[in-house]
C-alpha cells in the first residue's frame, strides 16, 4: 500500500499533492502504511480514505477504489453512520463499537458484517483536529461462530428438557402430548401429531396431536395411499417423508389430501419394526416451509426419544401390571406362590429385544432374562451372582459410574441413560438404560429393576451416514478440479501454441548465429515440457482424447525395458515378472508408456541409495462390482519398489493433483493423478498398497481386449513431408495471438491464408470465396464453437476438408468424417503433415 499510496494522484482530491503534505499527515500516513493492524484515516472535512494493506482485505473488491475517495462516497450504504464518524473526530471525540452490525456490499452482494470499530480524531501541524483515524477489526465469523453454538447449546437444553419431561410420565399418551406440543412450540408448527398404523400397511389413526391457534385436529381415521406414492414409498421403506410445499413438489390430487386437513408443508418420520411400518409422528405447516436440515435432525430426534419413552414406559407398566398380578396371586393364592413366580419368570425370560434382570440393593445381579442373554453375551449361571458394573467400559468404573446410577435411582426412584457397555467377548455397544427402584408394601428398598436396550445400530447408521457425506464430498471436490484442470490445460495450450509457431518462424529468419540458435531451441524444448505438461493435467480431467489399442503388455515392457534403464540409471535394477500367456488389453498405447515411465521414476526416486524395482503382470477376474471396477477380466500390471514405503495419511491423498512428497522443484503433483485419470478412463483403476518401511506397490487394472480395439501398429519413425500443392485455406480461431502465428505458418509453406477471429465472420467468408479449399478451425470459441462452426461449413460445402485444431482432449463424437485433428500446440512440421493429410480428401 505504500508504494500505491506514493503513487497516487492526490492533487485531484482536497488533500493535495503528496509533496505538500504536512509533516503530521506524513507521520500518520507513515504509522498507517506500516501498522499490521486494519487501518483506515479519513483526512479533512472530505474524509479522504488513506488506509493500509490491512484494510485493503477488508474492503474487498472496492479496494483500490476507496484510496482517496470521500468516505461517504465509497460507503454509500452506510453514509449517515460515516457523518457522524466525522461529526464527532473531527470535533475531537472518539467512539467505539464492539461486535456492531453494518450492512455492506464488498463483493457485489450485500451482507451483514460484524465489526469491533474505534475512532479516534489525528491532527494537524497546528493541534487541530484535522481527520479520524479508524481501527476496524471484523468479528464476522467469531460472532456467527458464537450464535451457533448458542443454537446447537439451546437444541441440547431442549432435548434435555423434553426427556426430563418425558422420563416423568408413566402413561404413552402423556409422553406423546407432551412431545407433540413441545416439538410444535419449538418449530413454530402449526401441528404435530402421533398415529398408529393399521395391519393393512395402509390405514392409519391419528390418536392424538397438538394444533397451533386457528388450525384444526387433524384426529382421526387415514388411508396412507391417499397421501399419494411418495409417502407410501418412503414411509413403507422407513425413510422419512419430507414435503416443503405440497402445491408443487406432488400431483394436485394427493396435494388436495393434505390441504383439506391445513397442511401445505409436512415432516412425516416412521417407526418400523421387524420389517413393519407400525408408527408415525410428524410435524406440519399450514403454509409452505423449507425444512432446514437443523429441524430434520431435531425432528428425527425428538421421534425417537420418544418411541423409546413409549416403549419404556410399555415395559415399566407391563412389569408392574404383572407385580400387581403377582401381588394379588399372592394375597388370594398364597399357596401358588411359587407356580406365580414361575409366571413372571416365563413372561421376564420371553421378553428378546430387552436385557430385563434384577439387581438387589448392593448391585449384584440376581435374576436374568433371555433378552439380557442375546444382548450382554452371558448366561444365566455366568452372570447372577455377579456385581452389575462388570458391563460397564473400564474408565466409566473408574469414574464411579455404576454407583452414580445406583445411588440416582435409590433417591430418586429411577435413573435413565444412554452410554457404552461391554459385552462378554469386549465388544462394546450402545445402550439406553433404565434402572427402577423396587419397593415392599412398606415402601423399603428391595432391589432393583433394571431394563437395557440396545441401540447400536442406530449410531452405525448414523456415521456410515457421515462418511457417505463425506465421500460425495471428495467425489465432488475432485470433479471440481478435474473440471478446472482441462480448462487451464486449454488455455496453456493455446499460449503454448503461439509461443512455439512464433519461434518456429524467428528460426527461420534470424541470421546463422550458433548462440541465438541456441536460445531458440532452448525455448522450444521449455514449449515442449510444458506441452507435456499440459497433456499429464488433461490425463488426470480424463479429457485427453484416447485411441485403444490391443496392446500386448509383456511386449510393451519388454520394448520400453532399455529406455526405462537408461532414464532410472545404472544403481537400480529391473526385474521382469510375467506368466507365460497373457491376454492382451485394450488401451491407449502412448498413454500407457507414459504410465510406465512415471510409475518407474517414482520407483526409482523412493530408493536414492538404488535398489530393485520389479515389474510383473497377472491376470485377474472381477467378479460383481469390486470398487469401481466392474464385473470381467483385467490384466494388473504391477511396478513395485523396495523404498521407505508410504503411511496411512500420504497414501490416501498420493493420487490428489498437485500433492507431493519430492523435494521444490522435483515434482509436479501430477504424475499419479494422470495415471489414476488415465486407468479410469480405460475402463480400470489405479491401486496403490504401501506400508512404512516395506516399499510400494502400484497396480494399473486394465480390461482384457475384447477384440473392439484396433490393432497397434509397429512404430515407425517420423520421416519428412512433402510440401503440397498451394492451397487457399480459411483460418479461424478466437484468439488473436494463435490466429496470426497458424497464418504465418500456412503462408510460410506457401499457402494462401484468410484469417477469421468467430466462426460467423468465418461462415461469411466461405459463402464469398469459393476458392477456399481447406478449413482449420479451433474449438472453444464463443458464440459458434468449432465444431459447430463445422457443421454449418458442410451444408454450404459438404466434401471441404476440415483440421480441427484444438487445446482440449476431446474431440465431438460427430465429427470424424473429412476431419483431421490437430493437437495444440502444434510445430510448423505437425500442421504440414495435417494439411498433406486433409489435401487427400480433394483428391
Amino acid at each position: 500500500m505504500g508504494r500505491r499510496i506514493a503513487a497516487f494522484d492526490w492533487a485531484g482530491t482536497s488533500v493535495g499533492p503528496i509533496d505538500q503534505w504536512s509533516q503530521s499527515l506524513r507521520a500518520i500516513t507513515a504509522f498507517i502504511v506500516n501498522c499490521p493492524v486494519p487501518l483506515v484515516m479519513l483526512w479533512g472535512a472530505d474524509g479522504i480514505m488513506i488506509y493500509n494493506d490491512g484494510y485493503s482485505v477488508f474492503a474487498g473488491d472496492r479496494h483500490p477504489r476507496l484510496l482517496g475517495s470521500k468516505v461517504l462516497e465509497g460507503w454509500p450504504e452506510v453514509a449517515d453512520f460515516n457523518a457522524n464518524v466525522m461529526k464527532v473526530g473531527l470535533s475531537g471525540g472518539t467512539l467505539a463499537y464492539r461486535n456492531h452490525v453494518l450492512r455492506l456490499d464488498r463483493t457485489g452482494v450485500f451482507e451483514d458484517v460484524w465489526l469491533n470499530l474505534d475512532y479516534s480524531p489525528v491532527y494537524d501541524d497546528a493541534g487541530q483536529p484535522a481527520g479520524v483515524l479508524a481501527v476496524v477489526v471484523e468479528t464476522t465469523a467469531a460472532v456467527k461462530a458464537e450464535s451457533a453454538l448458542r443454537d446447537s447449546e439451546a437444541r441440547l437444553r431442549f432435548l434435555d428438557e423434553l426427556g426430563t419431561q418425558a422420563s416423568a410420565a408413566n402413561d404413552p399418551q402423556e409422553i406423546l402430548a407432551t412431545t407433540t406440543r413441545m416439538l410444535a412450540e419449538k418449530l413454530g408448527a402449526s401441528n404435530c401429531a402421533y398415529a398408529d398404523m393399521d395391519e393393512d400397511q395402509d390405514g392409519f389413526t391419528i390418536r392424538g396431536d397438538w394444533a397451533r391457534e386457528g388450525s384444526p385436529s387433524i384426529v382421526g381415521h387415514y388411508s396412507l395411499a391417499d397421501f399419494g406414492e411418495m409417502a407410501v414409498r418412503n414411509l413403507s421403506a422407513g425413510q422419512p417423508l419430507v414435503i416443503n410445499d405440497n402445491r408443487e413438489e406432488i400431483a394436485a390430487h394427493e396435494a388436495a389430501t393434505f390441504q383439506a386437513i391445513g397442511i401445505a408443508a409436512t415432516v412425516c418420520m416412521p417407526l418400523v419394526k421387524n420389517g413393519r411400518l407400525t408408527a408415525l409422528m410428524a410435524a406440519h405447516h399450514k403454509l409452505p416451509h423449507h425444512w432446514t436440515p437443523e429441524e430434520l435432525a431435531l425432528i428425527r430426534d425428538v421421534t425417537e426419544r420418544s418411541w423409546a419413552h413409549v416403549e419404556r414406559v410399555g415395559v415399566e407398566a407391563e412389569l408392574r401390571r404383572t407385580a400387581a398380578r403377582l401381588r394379588e396371586l399372592n394375597e388370594v393364592l398364597a399357596s401358588r406362590a411359587v407356580e406365580s413366580q414361575t409366571q413372571f419368570r416365563l413372561l421376564v425370560q420371553g421378553v428378546t429385544d430387552y436385557a430385563i434382570y434384577m439387581l438387589d440393593t448392593a448391585g449384584v445381579v440376581s435374576s436374568w432374562n433371555a433378552g439380557a442373554q442375546r444382548i450382554k453375551g452371558y448366561a444365566p449361571d455366568e452372570i447372577v451372582g455377579r456385581h452389575f458394573s462388570t458391563f460397564y467400559a473400564e474408565e466409566d468404573r473408574d469414574r464411579g459410574e455404576p454407583q452414580r446410577a445406583l445411588e440416582t435411582a435409590r433417591r430418586h426412584g429411577r435413573f435413565a441413560a444412554e452410554g457404552w457397555r461391554v459385552r462378554k467377548d469386549g465388544t462394546r455397544f450402545r445402550a439406553s438404560v433404565v434402572i427402577d427402584a423396587i419397593k415392599d408394601d412398606d415402601g423399603h428398598l428391595i432391589g432393583f429393576a433394571k431394563i437395557t436396550r440396545d441401540v447400536t445400530e442406530r449410531e452405525e447408521a448414523q456415521r456410515e451416514l457421515e462418511m457417505a457425506r463425506e465421500a460425495l464430498f471428495q467425489s465432488q471436490k475432485i470433479e471440481a478440479i478435474g473440471q478446472l484442470t482441462g480448462g487451464v490445460a486449454h488455455d496453456f495450450n493455446n499460449l503454448l501454441m503461439a509461443i512455439t509457431s512464433g519461434l518456429t518462424l524467428l528460426r527461420k529468419r534470424v541470421p546463422d548465429d550458433p548462440q541465438i540458435e541456441r536460445l531458440i531451441e532452448n525455448s522450444l524444448q521449455a514449449a515442449e515440457r510444458g506441452a507435456a505438461l499440459t497433456q499429464r493435467m488433461l490425463a488426470f480431467a480424463r479429457r485427453q482424447e484416447l485411441k485403444p489399442e490391443r496392446i500386448d503388455v509383456i511386449a510393451l515392457v519388454a520394448d520400453m525395458r532399455g529406455l526405462l534403464q537408461r532414464t532410472i540409471g545404472p544403481e537400480w535394477t529391473i526385474d521382469l515378472g510375467f506368466p507365460m500367456n497373457l491376454p492382451m488389453v485394450s488401451a491407449d498405447a502412448n498413454q500407457l508408456e507414459m504410465a510406465l515411465l512415471n510409475l518407474t521414476v517414482n520407483a526409482r526416486d523412493a530408493m536414492p541409495g538404488g535398489g530393485r524395482i520389479r515389474i510383473e503382470a497377472v491376470e485377474q477376474q472381477v467378479i460383481g462390482t469390486v470398487g469401481d471396477l466392474s464385473e470381467g477380466f483385467y490384466v494388473r500390471l504391477t511396478v513395485r519398489d523396495e523404498g521407505s514405503g508410504m503411511d496411512a495419511e500420504t497414501l490416501a491423498r498420493a493420487t490428489e493433483p498437485f500433492f507431493t512428497t519430492k523435494g521444490v522443484g522435483k515434482g509436479t503433483g501430477l504424475g499419479l493423478s494422470m495415471i489414476h485419470g488415465f486407468a479410469r478412463q480405460n475402463g480400470g483403476i489405479l491401486q496403490l498398497e504401501s506400508e512404512p518401511g516395506r516399499g510400494t506397490a502400484a497396480h494399473i487394472w486394465l480390461p482384457v481386449d475384447q477384440g473392439v480395439a484396433d490393432v497397434r501398429a509397429p512404430r515407425v519413425e517420423d520421416s519428412p513431408v512433402s510440401r503440397t500443392e498451394p492451397l487457399v485455406v480459411l483460418a479461424v480461431d478466437d484468439d488473436a495471438l494463435v490466429l496470426m502465428n497458424t497464418g504465418a505458418l500456412l503462408e510460410d509453406l506457401g499457402h494462401t491464408v484468410i484469417e477469421a477471429s468467430s466462426g460467423a465472420e468465418a461462415l461469411d467468408v466461405l459463402r464469398a470465396r469459393p476458392d477456399i479449399a481447406l478449413l482449420i478451425t479451433d474449438q472453444a470459441m464463443p458464440g459458434l464453437t468449432g465444431s459447430q462452426l463445422i457443421a454449418a461449413a458442410r451444408e454450404l460445402r459438404p466434401t471441404m476438408p476440415v483440421i480441427l485444431a484444438t487445446g482440449y482432449g476431446e474431440t465431438p463424437a460427430d465429427l470424424t468424417a473429412h476431419m483431421v485433428r490437430l493437437n495444440k500446440p502444434f510445430t510448423q512440421s505437425e500442421l504440414n503433415r495435417a494439411v498433406a493429410e486433409s489435401a487427400l480428401e480433394l483428391c
